[in-house]
C-alpha cells in the first residue's frame, strides 16, 4: 500500500485525465509480492488483454473466504442463475471530454475538485438489463471506484436489476491485473456467468465467461441485443458450461 501511495504522489504532475483514471483503476486490495516492482494498472482499460491462447487457461486461485461478497439469495431470485455484469466498455463508456450526446453527466470529486464525467450508454443496454433482471440474479461488478460507478449505476439501472454492486475493493490483484474472483461471491460456480469485455477480469474462471467486445461510441452496435436470445436459452439450462463452451468456440 505504501508503494502504491508513493507511486500515486509521483503522478500528481500528470494531466487531469491521467489523474482521474489512476484514481479509478489503482487498487489496494492485494499488493503485489515485495520482490516485484510496483506497477500501476493501465490508465484507461480496467485490465490488460490476454493472448488468445491464454483465455481458456484456468489459473489456480486461493481458497474462498469465510465471508462471501454477496448476501444470501432472496426469495425473488431463488433458483435463478447469477449473472455478473461489468460496467465500463461493457454497458457504458465514460470520458472527461465533453460529449454532445452524453446520456449522463456525473460529477466526481478528485483531490478536492469536482470534475464532470460524460457517460454514453451502449445501444440496447436498457432492453438488455430489463430482460436480464427478469431471468437472472444480476450483480454489477466493476473495477472502478464506487464514487464514480455507484451514481452511474443509479442512473443506468432504473428498474433495480442489480441486486448487489461490487467495486474495485472486491477485486483480487493477480499477475498485474485486478481479477473478479467468482469463487468469492458465495454462489455455486456452475450457476454463475460473467459478462465482461476484459479477459483478464475473469482469468480465474474463463469457463464461466460470456466475452463481449469493448464498446466506446459505435451507435450501430447490436451486441447486447444479440445476446438476449442466448441468455434466454441459458436461463433454462442445467449445465451452463456446455452452452458457454459452444459460445466461445463460435
Amino acid at each position: 500500500a505504501s508503494q502504491c501511495n508513493v507511486s500515486l504522489k509521483k503522478q500528481r504532475s500528470r494531466s487531469i485525465l491521467s489523474s482521474f483514471f489512476c484514481c479509478f483503476r489503482d487498487y489496494n486490495v492485494e499488493a503485489p509480492p515485495a520482490s516485484s516492482p510496483s506497477v500501476l494498472p493501465p490508465l484507461v482499460e480496467e485490465n490488460g488483454g490476454l493472448q488468445k491462447g491464454d483465455q481458456r487457461q484456468v489459473i489456480p486461485i486461493p481458497s474462498p473466504p469465510a465471508k462471501y461478497l454477496l448476501p444470501e439469495v432472496t426469495v425473488l431470485d431463488y433458483g435463478k442463475k447469477c449473472v455478473v455484469i461489468d460496467l465500463d466498455e461493457t454497458l457504458v463508456h465514460s470520458s472527461f471530454k465533453p460529449i454532445s450526446n452524453a446520456d449522463f453527466i456525473v460529477p466526481v470529486e478528485i483531490d478536492g475538485t469536482i470534475h464532470q464525467v460524460y457517460v454514453l450508454k451502449r445501444p440496447h443496454v436498457d432492453e438488455f438489463l430489463q430482460r436480464m433482471g427478469q431471468l437472472f440474479e444480476c450483480v454489477l461488478f466493476t473495477a472502478s471506484l464506487a464514487k464514480y460507478a455507484d451514481p452511474v449505476a443509479d442512473l443506468l439501472d432504473r428498474w433495480g436489476v442489480f441486486r448487489a454492486r461490487l467495486f474495485r475493493e472486491s477485486c483480487v490483484f493477480h499477475r498485474g491485473n485486478y481479477v473478479k474472483d467468482l469463487s468469492r461471491l458465495g454462489r455455486e460456480l456452475s450457476k454463475v456467468i460473467i459478462v465482461d469485455n476484459s479477459p483478464a477480469s475473469y482469468i480465474f474462471h474463463p469457463e464461466n465467461a460470456v466475452p463481449v467486445q469493448s464498446w466506446f461510441d459505435d451507435m450501430t452496435d447490436t451486441e447486447l441485443l444479440d445476446l438476449i436470445p442466448f441468455f434466454e436459452g441459458l436461463s433454462r439450462e442445467d449445465d451452463v458450461y456446455s452452452m458457454l463452451h459452444r459460445l466461445c468456440n463460435r
